[in-house]
């Protein structure tokens, strides 16, 4: 019989490594162990690397796309400056004093005002499916809305503030407050705050504020009326104090939502395996809800409770990246102001001389292909 020394050499050198690793001790069995992981991801890379760039690109052009809706929302609406006297208005500054007018203190602002927005309902409508695993989780699912709305009738109703530049820290102070309350509810009991429960949480935290502002609502009749406005979302009217004032907030809400994309991916693998690979779970699940809560509180005090922005624009970022969170969020914080000036433009465009609330055109555009998505098969999982 011939000698087994000599067929090792047949079965090639990986083979060999694999074979001795077996034969020794604990510490070469951990390496043996090592090694078949590190084949598969050697394997994928180069998909990896030919996936970036193209993610790249369609970043770019979603970019593009914001770029172009900017410029609509600039040099189209009710008013008498044609879109030619957009660049000359805001640049050479020879036109007549109407046409400045209706350029920097309406179509300037209101647009800044749908940025703002967009990025941030956008952005906090990818945390909040992600951190809760949900892919019907909206911003609003923590009681931000609630919390914010209850806040801004206490203001207008009870303390006589009338502008939105009052207004706005009593829509941040009552977004904060749900959210803790929510947070705090939903964290009771062994396992602490589990997606299942932050979502009860925070329709029965919702339930009972918007109860607290029906009632206030109805006993003044003025107050109604303002709130209405408020209510139904609106970019008109923002001037720029308003918009300095929330752009703070903004920004610190996106450098916190940008950087939970690693933090997101673990969560979506359940709470038990992102624990074994060393996440702290209840640590990144208060971040996440803080992070919802400064973006979806201040564009809400902003420009009122959007609905469908931060429901579909996550899952239309997820068609073209897959789970991948750290593509999600910038996905979502360019598709989401993109939807929000394409809204607002076709609601000054089909009711000229007045104009449909950009609330009520968002929630038409986002519903049908919300429904389309729903209905897809091969729809991406969280």
């Amino acid at each position: 019989m011939p000698d087994a020394r000599w067929d090792a050499p047949r079965e090639g050198p990986r083979s060999v490594r694999a074979h001795s690793g077996a034969r020794t001790g604990p510490g070469s069995a951990d390496r043996s162990a090592a090694e078949p992981a590190e084949a598969p991801a050697d394997r994928t890379s180069p998909t990896a690397r030919r996936g970036r760039p193209l993610l790249g690109a369609g970043l770019l052009v979603t970019a593009g796309l914001l770029v172009v809706a900017v410029w609509a929302s600039l040099a189209f609406g009710s008013g008498d400056a044609a879109s030619g006297d957009v660049l000359r208005a805001l640049f050479a500054q020879d036109l007549s004093e109407k046409a400045q007018l209706i350029v920097w203190e309406e179509r300037v602002p209101r647009t800044v005002a749908g940025l703002m927005a967009g990025v941030a309902l956008g952005l906090a409508g990818a945390v909040m499916q992600g951190v809760a695993r949900n892919p019907l989780a909206d911003p609003g699912i923590l009681g931000v809305n609630a919390g914010a709305s209850v806040a801004v009738v206490t203001a207008i109703g009870l303390l006589g503030f009338g502008s939105p530049s009052e207004y706005i820290w009593f829509g941040l102070l009552g977004a904060f407050a749900a959210t803790v309350l929510v947070y705090s509810v939903g964290s009771l009991g062994r396992d602490g705050a589990t997606p299942v429960k932050l979502a009860l949480a925070g329709a029965a935290t919702s339930a009972i504020l918007g109860s607290v502002t029906t009632a206030i609502l109805l006993t003044d009749r003025q107050v109604f009326d303002r709130f209405r406005f408020w209510k139904v979302g609106s970019l008109a009217g923002r001037d720029a104090e308003l918009l300095w004032q929330a752009l703070p907030f903004i920004a610190v809400g996106v450098v916190l939502a940008m950087a939970l994309g690693p933090r997101l991916n673990t969560l979506s693998l359940g709470d038990d395996l992102a624990r074994a690979l060393g996440q702290r779970v209840g640590t990144a699940r208060l971040v996440s809800a803080a992070t919802v809560m400064v973006l979806c509180g201040t564009a809400t005090a902003v420009v009122g409770p959007i609905a469908f922005v931060g429901l579909v624009v996550p899952h239309a970022a997820r068609m073209f990246t897959g789970p991948d969170y750290r593509w999600i969020l910038p996905y979502s914080a360019l598709l989401a102001p993109v939807l929000m000036l394409v809204s607002d433009i076709v609601g000054r465009l089909i009711a000229r001389p007045g104009e449909v609330q950009v609330g009520i055109v968002t929630a038409v555009l986002g519903a049908v292909p919300f429904v389309i998505l729903v209905r897809r098969r091969h729809l991406v999982e969280l």
